[in-house]
């Protein structure tokens, strides 16, 4: 235990003066008014993903067919289907409840404990809900965008969420400790090895492409797929000559 105590906080210490070399003058944008220690959380997030969990989600999806993979996948996402349902309720939205219901109980029963995914092809789509969402639609503000140790990026308003979502999870209800922390390390594996033609896509600025497709996407997710307000389209967007030059 000691020696892993000291192998974190090595990695923690280098991933700490990577963040501070990486940081040069730059603007504050108002989204980011704490990217400096954002970006030291990230380096340290990096280095964990670059040493140990990235390596063993390519192992894992080398070794794993695809098929199988799949059916990984659509059993956590099966089990996220409560967590739909309690928030749609809360949201007041009873249709996206009702479909959430029907899909857990088809793939439950029929999809072999949510192994596979029968509702999807009768066409029954529910857009996932968490309590993050649930705070947005209720007028809780965003909040500054953090980086979260491990977990990775967030908001103010999606981390003080966390606790709703995990108690609304039902494996959090597994009791025995060894059983829970293995199911955990798959579904952690899965999605990370799911992840890995995305990252290719990846250009520029990794910590920049990376809160900004966080963001968009969580503005998508919250205004149930409507576009949110286009920067470009605002009257301060002011463009200079240099711009457009060769």
């Amino acid at each position: 235990m000691k020696r892993i105590s000291k192998l974190m906080t090595v990695l923690l210490a280098g991933a700490l003066l990577a963040g501070c070399a990486s940081q040069g003058a730059r603007p504050v944008e108002p989204v980011d008014p704490w990217e400096g220690f954002n970006r030291r959380v990230f380096a340290f997030n990096e280095v964990i993903d670059r040493y140990a969990l990235k390596p063993v989600a390519q192992g894992y999806d080398t070794i794993t067919p695809q098929p199988i993979q799949n059916g990984v996948g659509n059993f956590f996402s099966n089990l996220g289907e409560l967590r739909t349902v309690l928030n749609s309720v809360l949201q007041w939205k009873w249709g996206n409840a009702g479909v959430a219901s029907g899909r857990f109980l088809v793939n439950t029963t029929l999809g072999l404990g949510g192994v596979l995914d029968p509702a999807s092809r009768m066409e029954w789509m529910a857009r996932e809900e968490d309590f993050g969402q649930t705070l947005a639609v209720w007028g809780v503000a965003e909040g500054p965008y953090v980086v979260l140790p491990l977990l990775g990026p967030s908001t103010v308003r999606d981390t003080s969420a966390l606790p709703a979502d995990i108690y609304s999870y039902p494996l959090t209800y597994v009791e025995d400790d060894k059983v829970r922390y293995a199911i955990r390390a798959l579904q952690l594996v899965n999605f990370r090895a799911s992840l890995l033609e995305q990252e290719k896509l990846v250009r520029g600025d990794r910590y920049v492409f990376l809160r900004d497709t966080y963001l968009q996407r969580r503005r998508f997710e919250i205004n149930d797929g409507q576009a949110g307000d286009d920067p470009f389209a605002s009257d301060d967007f002011d463009f200079d000559d240099s711009d457009f030059a060769d």
